[in-house]
């Protein structure tokens, strides 16, 4: 996988919006986020454009990203929030010149898209905090990202959980929202399985979908390939009013079981003010033990 270039102070970074609108603010405390590092801000035309739920019409957001893609003095695309509507501008986007000119492109939920089909051109990406996250985000989320963007040490280590899968394993880091990640198969976006470290987060939904889309990861033959799990925040999530019987956690351990690669839940990332950022497509190593879990970035 090619790492794009790691940011240096001076470096420009674009804050677009692929998904839903963002006409809040002005983003000033994203400019002084990224100030602080030593960086310069640029802010794309979809940030303030407004139609219904969207940052404008599509080729509005397709055309921003495109901008910012091919803009040489521009090393970072950071998606101001998510939402929805990132799929709907995937394929007007043309990634040849990104291809011989990569940069890191960050965020995550419905950045999964452009995570997904970036990994599938060989380039990592980053699955972190996004501006709209900046007032909750924790110390421990804001260094991490730093750390992944300006290409220093990356390791997280984290408690056990007893419902855990103990093992070890080694292999590329792929993944984000599950909901996304299932609406792409059958497209030549979707995930590539083969070997991975696949990791999953999702917000605001109902009981038996997660088992609906974890079986469907399964019936696409994502799960047998894999060689580890991490599983992030499962938020806010909805039951019937005749329960499902097992909480979001239980179903995936169920549907998971009978794999023999480790599992790690609880992993501080997703729609948590605690979003740690992962490099997708980096090669890593997942260790689950009974003293905790190790998740070492090469």
């Amino acid at each position: 996988m090619i790492t794009p270039p790691y940011l240096k102070k001076g470096d420009t970074v674009a804050i677009v919006a692929t998904a839903r609108k963002h006409i809040d603010d002005d983003l000033k405390l994203a400019k002084e986020f990224l100030e602080n590092w030593g960086l310069k801000v640029l802010v794309g035309s979809s940030i303030g454009l407004d139609q219904n739920q969207l940052a404008g019409t599509d080729e509005d957001r397709a055309n921003d990203f495109q901008q910012q893609l091919d803009n040489p003095t521009v090393k970072a695309i950071w998606c101001v929030r998510g939402g929805y509507g990132t799929v709907r501008i995937v394929d007007l986007i043309d990634f040849t010149n990104f291809k011989v000119h990569p940069k890191w492109v960050i965020g995550f939920s419905d950045v999964t898209v452009l995570h997904s089909h970036i990994h599938n051109l060989g380039i990592q990406s980053i699955h972190g905090m996004m501006p709209v996250n900046i007032p909750r985000a924790t110390p421990e989320a804001k260094e991490s990202l730093r750390k992944a963007l300006f290409g220093e040490s990356l390791s997280y280590a984290i408690p056990f959980d007893p419902i855990n899968k103990l093992g070890k394993a080694k292999g590329e880091l792929v993944g984000g929202n599950l909901s996304i990640l299932y609406s792409l198969f059958g497209s030549e976006s979707a995930i590539d399985c083969t070997d991975k470290i696949l990791f999953l987060e999702d917000l605001d939904e109902y009981l038996y979908h997660i088992d609906r889309m974890m079986m469907n990861l399964k019936r696409n033959g994502c799960l047998e390939s894999l060689k580890g799990i991490v599983v992030g925040s499962m938020t806010k999530m909805k039951d019937n009013d005749i329960p499902w019987g097992k909480d979001a956690l239980q179903i995936i351990e169920d549907v998971t079981k009978t794999y023999n690669i480790p599992v790690v839940y609880h992993f501080p990332a997703g729609h948590i003010p605690d979003n740690r950022a992962l490099i997708f497509g980096r090669q890593v190593t997942l260790e689950v033990t009974e003293t905790g879990t190790k998740l070492i970035f090469d």
